[in-house]
């Protein structure tokens, strides 16, 4: 006869050990987490570092950019095995084990697990496709436009202007200097209508320029290197500024905001562009009367 009392106790014990190890391997990740923050917002090169792996890596949230930044020191593209199939690639043999653990959302349960990503150079297969913005073209009219659309203060054209664009919180109007290049505009513009945003109408009574200025040219500097246009560095002598006093949640918390700003930007910026080749193809299509 089976002792099931010893079945039962094995049970138990290999349940609370793995519940364990979860737990631990969970706070060795928020602790890698807490590193790459912390880099972040205190040395000026990490945090252009994460900028720039924030628009290479749009999909992840800063605080999983933020672990691969402290845990791989020459990481670019990353992506969990899943992320890399459907793009055509897989990780490579010798690196399986090499990986840096993330969190990682269950599209079916909306919980949290953590999950091995790897870097572009630990996989193997299809090239990466990379959408770049050029001057004069349909797709940057197309994302120029997504921008305006996005601005909380009234458009309107300055020719005077000696900038592509400036959000003046006074008159709440967003003025635009058309006579700079596209991928100028592009980069202005951008920052200017995160402004506006980050000022919401005058309701965010936080607001000032000098306290969102860096936030707003980091939304500008995601996007330009989302979409291959040249981005405007940031003034990152307001970066001590920006996150002094705050603990690790408030730091994320800002993250969190620029990457979802220019996270919801460019997903527009996506579906109009695609939405307008739809029309063009449509319209190549159609038979002459």
């Amino acid at each position: 006869m089976a002792n099931l009392e010893e079945i039962i106790a094995a049970k138990a014990a290999s349940d609370s050990q793995w519940k364990n190890q979860h737990q631990a391997d969970r706070q060795a990740v928020t602790e890698m987490q807490d590193c790459g923050i912390e880099l972040i917002v205190t040395d000026p090169a990490q945090y252009i570092r994460y900028l720039t792996m924030q628009g290479d890596n749009p999909a992840y949230s800063a605080g999983n950019v933020a672990i691969v930044l402290a845990g791989m020191e020459k990481a670019t593209v990353f992506g969990t095995r899943d992320r890399w199939q459907s793009l055509g690639r897989t990780v490579l043999a010798e690196e399986q084990d090499h990986g840096v653990k993330i969190f990682a959302r269950d599209a079916r349960t909306k919980a949290y697990s953590l999950t091995d990503a790897y870097d572009v150079s630990q996989t193997q297969g299809k090239d990466l496709k990379h959408r770049a913005l050029r001057e004069d073209s349909a797709e940057m009219s197309s994302a120029l436009q997504t921008l305006l659309n996005y601005s909380k203060a009234e458009p309107t054209v300055d020719r005077a202007l000696d900038a592509p664009a400036f959000f003046d919180e006074d008159k709440r109007e967003l003025a635009i200097n058309p006579n700079y290049t596209d991928p100028e505009a592009f980069a202005s513009i951008a920052a200017e209508v995160a402004l506006t945003r980050y000022h919401d109408k005058g309701y965010n009574r936080d607001y000032s320029w000098a306290r969102y200025e860096l936030d707003a040219q980091s939304v500008s500097y995601i996007l330009c290197r989302r979409y291959g246009v040249e981005p405007k560095q940031p003034n990152l002598e307001r970066l001590g500024e920006r996150f002094a006093g705050m603990d690790m949640d408030e730091c994320k918390s800002v993250l969190d905001k620029i990457q979802d700003m220019s996270k919801q930007i460019g997903r527009s910026i996506d579906l109009n562009i695609e939405a307008e080749r739809r029309r063009s193809r449509t319209t190549e299509r159609r038979p002459a009367r």
